[in-house]
């Protein structure tokens, strides 16, 4: 599926935060350290994103302590009281006994809407020396020191700066049970397995990772900050919330795992005894991991300049076979990999005309490259059909590096031997009209794709640009249940992943996929080239996208009879971006102007069922009419229904 990766390098990304962390201590307790936490809801929170904060408050929550209930009460109410829009607050749950819907509950039950952080590892808890429930933690955000420390009475004065004495906080008592002694973990039989399992297939020798794991003494070396993008949950790279969904390839760490790691490094790495299994272990970076391919295409060589701004680039190559073939996986080697920021593949057929082709409008997709994103093998006994003639399109996007690079990228392709039973199909719920407005930190922007037939959901894609910080899917029945089936709450550019389901998920005919993204145009975000500037839609990193790609089988169809609709697919596609309130219907208001201007005295003549809008069928009618009055200038208004 389409996957990106940033322009920004990250290499420069892990150089930078080296720089930061290899002259730092090793004891931590005395400065307070990043982290990212989901809340109650879901959402995502870094602490150092609040820098530019006055103060920011923490209270210590835990959702079966009603001894503090009026404690929480309390708090709650200062947060809603505060007068002064530069303060943060924040409730912290480190309870083991708390799960999200339990923190949901009691927020709920006690009328709390300041977000609740659920601490899971403990880690954080710990770091604060967290002891009792209903204690506040205030923090001056400019050198992230605790500046007051005790029950709620004393707080709001202490955060307009006020010397005041600490009240004593009388909740319950919170057991850090992850607090055990660090010094029984072994860096052979406890560490260095989980950084074989998760992080060595990257961190190798000519792998993605800026340095490879080669020995127990590089792990040493990067230990502080391997320490700060597990607390950041910059690493490993895999941004879905995991309370929602169960997906395949999935390499985040469970908890145990993170505490394994941290509390190992805060130990300061120790050694112990034993052999290194790093060192014993040599992972092979190979060119075609999926085994030699039956087709290689070597891509049209580009010369990517030192410097300055690379328009994307859309190279064809023309189908070598005289024969049909299926599909079942396919996998780039890039070849100039710092340069090379994503790669889209597909084909188009003989007689695909030469505005579609610019516009990328692939007759079969096939793959969508980023860094850690090499290779994609279709579900089982689906494939894609690539039929002879035509060429292979593909759209690169550069990204210069300081230094002129030859870029000579390939892609393999394999194939199946039998016809599978089912096509593989992939599309986009997207939104070309997007507006992102300056200094917005959390701008919300919402497409949707309409599935007129039973089908089976195999993957998902959310891609934004340097602006995007969350992201969501949604499935909503005929009947208008919703269930969130994909949750993004901390995405990064950096990495764009694909999550692909365990098991398919089923999708009843009618339903909507809705694809949500949550963008900061702000001057905290740090990614963001021009909080001033007003973003639209567009292909180059300082512009934006909601694009959201999946990939999907009908139920009802074989490769033997197929029912696909590329006509409806595109009208879903129009009408989900063009229905800003999701009533399933585009109202005059909602209308592009071009087809306005259209339908200046016509628009009931299309709206045949008089409800104000045009749902998906009359739109489908409409824009019909709208390509055969192109064809046919002559005939325009009438096929229209203008006056």
């Amino acid at each position: 599926m389409t996957q990106y990766f940033s322009g920004l390098g990250i290499h420069a990304r892990w150089a930078i935060l080296l720089l930061g962390t290899l002259c730092a201590p090793t004891a931590f307790a005395d400065k307070i350290d990043n982290f990212v936490l989901l809340d109650h809801r879901g959402d995502a929170h870094e602490l150092y994103y609040h820098q530019a904060a006055d103060a920011i408050a923490i209270m210590v929550h835990a959702g079966t302590c009603d001894a503090a209930a009026d404690d929480f009460r309390a708090f709650n109410d200062l947060a809603a009281s505060d007068g002064t829009a530069n303060r943060r607050f924040f409730y912290l749950n480190s309870s083991l006994e708390d799960d999200r819907g339990a923190l949901a509950l009691a927020a709920e039950q006690h009328g709390i809407e300041t977000p609740i952080l659920n601490d899971e590892t403990q880690l954080i808890g710990a770091s604060l020396d967290i002891t009792r429930a209903g204690e506040v933690i205030i923090i001056d955000p400019a050198n992230w020191t605790i500046t007051y420390r005790g029950g709620v009475t004393n707080a709001a004065a202490a955060m307009a700066g006020q010397t005041v004495e600490a009240t004593v906080a009388e909740g319950c008592p919170v057991d850090l049970q992850a607090t055990a002694d660090a010094r029984q973990i072994s860096y052979r039989e406890d560490v260095a397995p989980i950084l074989m399992d998760k992080c060595v297939v990257c961190h190798t020798e000519g792998g993605i990772g800026p340095w490879a794991m080669t020995s127990y003494n590089m792990v040493l070396g990067f230990s502080p900050m391997i320490r700060e993008v597990l607390r950041t949950k910059r690493m490993p790279p895999w941004h879905a919330d995991p309370h929602i969904g169960v997906w395949k390839n999935d390499i985040s760490l469970s908890n145990e795992q993170t505490q394994t790691l941290i509390h190992w490094i805060e130990a300061g790495s120790p050694r112990g005894e034993g052999s290194d299994p790093l060192a014993e272990t040599r992972v092979t970076h190979t060119e075609w991991p999926l085994g030699e391919p039956d087709l290689i295409l070597d891509i049209p060589q580009y010369n990517v300049p030192a410097s300055g701004v690379v328009e994307y680039q859309f190279p064809t190559v023309d189908n070598p076979l005289d024969h049909g073939v299926w599909i079942q996986a396919a996998s780039v080697a890039p070849g100039e990999r710092e340069v090379v920021h994503h790669i889209l593949a597909g084909t188009i057929n003989a007689d695909t005309n030469a505005e579609a082709r610019d516009r990328l409008e692939f007759d079969n997709y096939l793959i969508g490259y980023a860094p850690g994103n090499e290779s994609h093998t279709f579900p089982e006994d689906t494939g894609v059909y690539v039929a002879p003639g035509g060429q292979f399109l593909f759209q690169m996007h550069y990204t210069p590096i300081g230094r002129p690079a030859l870029d000579q990228s390939k892609i393999g392709l394999y194939f199946h031997r039998e016809p599978p039973r089912q096509f593989y199909r992939q599309d986009v719920v997207i939104d070309p009209t997007i507006t992102i407005p300056p200094n917005e930190a959390r701008h919300q922007e919402v497409a949707y794709y309409v599935f007129d037939k039973p089908a089976l959901l195999h993957d998902l894609v959310p891609h934004a640009h340097y602006r995007g910080v969350a992201s969501r899917f949604e499935i909503e029945q005929p009947d208008g249940r919703r269930e969130i089936i994909l949750s993004v709450p901390n995405y990064d550019f950096n990495w764009q992943r694909t999550y692909e389901f365990i098991e398919p998920k089923s999708i009843a005919a009618g339903s909507r996929l809705i694809h949500t993204t949550w963008y900061d145009n702000s001057s905290a975000n740090p990614g963001n080239p021009d909080p001033d500037r007003s973003v639209p839609w567009g292909l180059q990193s300082w512009d934006e996208m909601l694009y959201g790609a999946f990939s999907y089988t009908y139920k009802d169809e074989t490769t033997e009879a197929p029912i696909h609709d590329k006509a409806f697919a595109q009208t879903s596609k129009f009408v989900g971006f063009l229905d800003k309130n999701l009533d399933g219907k585009v109202s005059w208001r909602e209308l592009p102007k071009a087809i306005k201007r259209r339908l200046i005295q016509g628009f009931k003549a299309v709206d045949t069922d008089g409800d104000g809008g045009l749902n998906l069928q009359e739109m489908q009618r409409l824009t019909e009419r709208i390509r055969q009055a192109q064809a046919n200038p002559e005939t325009a208004e009438a096929n229209t229904g203008a006056r």
